[in-house]
């Protein structure tokens, strides 16, 4: 239960942090004013992100195992703004959440946040403990 917590916390946080540097990608939350709501919507994005990506994500990236290796792993890329993309597409149907403008800014949003929570999981790792 602490690792799925870490693993939350390190998803919103690297979020926020795409927000912040990529143009195209924003959090919407459902009361702008209130900070409390603002992290209640980045921790709920972060939810709905990490199930994708493990449900689904994990789901292509076995299927499409031939096109990785094929791409030498550049599909990857297309993949994971996919994956931000129907995450939008998802909060979107709640009301609130993730916005990007467009696929290539899903591209950017992808790899900048793929390196945050790279970045944000080795610091947390001893934390998050060694198993994997």
């Amino acid at each position: 239960m602490k690792r799925f917590v870490v693993r939350l916390l390190i998803n919103s946080v690297a979020l926020w942090l795409t927000t912040l540097i990529v143009a195209g990608v924003s959090v919407e939350s459902y009361d702008a004013d209130d900070t409390l709501a603002t992290v209640l919507t980045y921790l709920l994005v972060g939810l709905i992100f990490g199930v994708v990506n493990a449900v689904i994500g994990n789901f292509i990236r076995i299927v499409a195992f031939p096109i990785y290796l094929l791409t030498l792993g550049l599909i990857a890329l297309v993949v994971n703004a996919l994956l931000l993309l129907l995450v939008a597409w998802i909060s979107e149907l709640i009301g609130f959440g993730l916005s990007v403008d467009g696929f290539w800014w899903g591209v950017l949003g992808a790899i900048v946040l793929g390196l945050l929570s790279w970045l944000i999981g080795v610091l947390l790792r001893p934390i998050m403990g060694r198993s994997r």
